[in-house]
């Protein structure tokens, strides 16, 4: 298979995770307490895959000053849209309570495009693993994965509660995998040949975005529904992603 056929392949892959976390959310009725758990398990694989996978080959590739400037524009980037999205009704978009507007009251858009921007940043950096590190990093493929399933769990359950329709949330989802595969894409094709400085800040920018995605949206749901776990769970995840990438 062509690289960039497996490029789109692996984001589209990663992208259905959301999907699949939306069909459990929708046609089962999982407790609180479990989606937040899973939602702890989810950030602490990620925050696992972008230590490892992401800064640590940021700084091999482009040293200190790239990889700073990289990370710390990604959480700004990302900070700047998530407030502007909040003043439009996505800010508790992850949330699987009652605190996202009801269909009447939330537009569908804004939601829709938080959900976007918390994605594309997971999706770019799959593309580019085929640039950095010779082939798909499986650990990063793996840790986005796991970390999708719950995020498609709870903004469901939010979303359900809130009186949206079946079409309005496979619609979000099932278009969110699909650009998730473009975006991917994307990063392969756009970064192909670029300097490794380049390819250095590109990696720790989708890194620093992640990280306050994590701390902005995945970190409250998680701790509110299960506090006196969240942070055992999210260790776990941590170690179970980390343990992926020794033996990768």
């Amino acid at each position: 298979m062509p690289e960039w056929l497996a490029a789109g392949a692996a984001g589209l892959m990663a992208g259905a995770a959301l999907v699949l976390g939306s069909v459990i959310a929708w046609f089962i009725s999982v407790p609180a307490r479990v989606v937040a758990a899973i939602m702890a398990f989810g950030a602490g694989v990620l925050i696992s895959a972008l230590s490892f996978e992401l800064v640590d080959e940021a700084m091999e590739q482009g040293g200190l000053a790239a990889t700073a400037v990289g990370f710390l524009s990604g959480a700004l980037i990302y900070v700047v849209c998530n407030l502007l999205l909040a003043r439009q009704g996505a800010r508790h978009r992850k949330r699987s309570g009652d605190q996202q507007p009801s269909a009447s009251e939330g537009p569908g858009v804004a939601i829709a495009v938080g959900a976007l921007i918390d994605g594309i940043p997971e999706s770019m950096v799959l593309g580019l693993s085929f640039l950095t590190g010779g082939g798909l990093s499986l650990p990063m493929l793996a840790a986005v994965f796991i970390s999708n399933v719950p995020e498609g769990l709870s903004s469901t359950a939010g979303m359900k509660n809130a009186g949206r329709g079946l079409g309005y949330v496979f619609g979000i989802w099932g278009g969110i995998a699909v650009l998730s595969g473009v975006a991917s894409l994307a990063g392969y094709l756009l970064l192909d040949g670029a300097a490794a400085t380049t390819l250095a800040f590109v990696n720790a920018l989708a890194a620093g975005a992640i990280l306050a995605m994590i701390t902005d949206t995945m970190v409250p749901e998680a701790f509110e529904k299960a506090s006196l776990y969240a942070g055992l769970i999210a260790t776990l995840g941590f170690l179970a992603a980390f343990s992926l990438h020794s033996l990768g």
